[in-house]
């Protein structure tokens, strides 16, 4: 990884290549103006705060 710092909110795309749902173990598609990580598969929507993703299915929004 880089040592230089994400923009505030944005979210290392490294990070994101290795990240997968903790549900379905599947990959996760970042929405960027939703500030979250999606799980198609599981149906859940991970917040991302000041950049670090919250990959606890109790804090994920269920997707409609």
């Amino acid at each position: 990884m880089t040592d230089t710092p994400s923009p505030s909110g944005a979210v290392d795309p490294q990070l994101l290549e290795i990240l997968v749902c903790p549900v379905t173990k599947q990959p996760l598609r970042y929405d960027r103006e939703a500030g979250e990580l999606v799980s198609e598969a599981a149906g859940l929507a991970y917040p991302v705060r000041d950049g670090i993703p919250i990959m606890l299915p109790d804090q994920a929004r269920k997707l409609d």
